[in-house]
């Protein structure tokens, strides 16, 4: 299976310099019922006020290797342990704003169980993270009603293409 290589430019915000990569392990996460899970996040900083909806995932620490981070990422916003099927690909994409270019690395994953969650203060109180359980056509409507931001628009670009490549693959599963 070829793995999707994605990048993207941030159209949205002019670009005055990059100074750091942020190296981030996300998913597409499912149930063997057909439900997909992500994370809604009401945000107000530097990239406006805008409620989005993303892959769970973040950053990858160092010495971490990406399996342990995405199952790690996947513990602490989801509460979940999951089994990791494969991994989809790479999309490099950029936040002019904030100076930074991301390198996400986006696995398909499936739910195995759900336990508590381990939020940090600031995704809590700042960002309101909560998790969204949704069919195919309910994320890509979440998607679609979220590019009225100039944050959605960017996160839709850059996740579409990714949540549509996990479909076929998960249909490729079933044949």
């Amino acid at each position: 299976m070829t793995e999707l290589r994605n990048e993207f430019q941030d159209n949205e915000w002019p670009l005055e310099y990059i100074d750091h990569d942020r190296h981030i392990a996300r998913a597409i996460v499912f149930d063997d019922d057909g439900y997909f899970y992500f994370i809604r996040a009401e945000r107000d900083d530097l990239f406006g006020q805008a409620v989005t909806i993303e892959t769970p995932g973040g950053g990858v620490e160092k010495g971490e290797d990406l399996d342990t981070a995405i199952r790690r990422e996947l513990s602490e916003e989801l509460g979940a342990e999951v089994e990791v099927i494969c991994k989809i690909g790479v999309v490099s994409d950029y936040y002019n704003v904030i100076h930074r270019h991301n390198i996400s690395n986006y696995f398909l994953c499936r739910i195995k169980s759900f336990g508590e969650k381990h939020l940090t203060k600031d995704e809590i109180e700042d960002f309101h993270l909560s998790t969204m359980k949704l069919t195919a056509d309910e994320v890509i409507a979440e998607y679609r009603k979220r590019e009225e931001t100039p944050l959605g628009r960017l996160v839709g670009r850059r996740e579409l293409p990714v949540f549509y490549r996990a479909k076929e693959i998960l249909d490729d599963m079933v044949k």
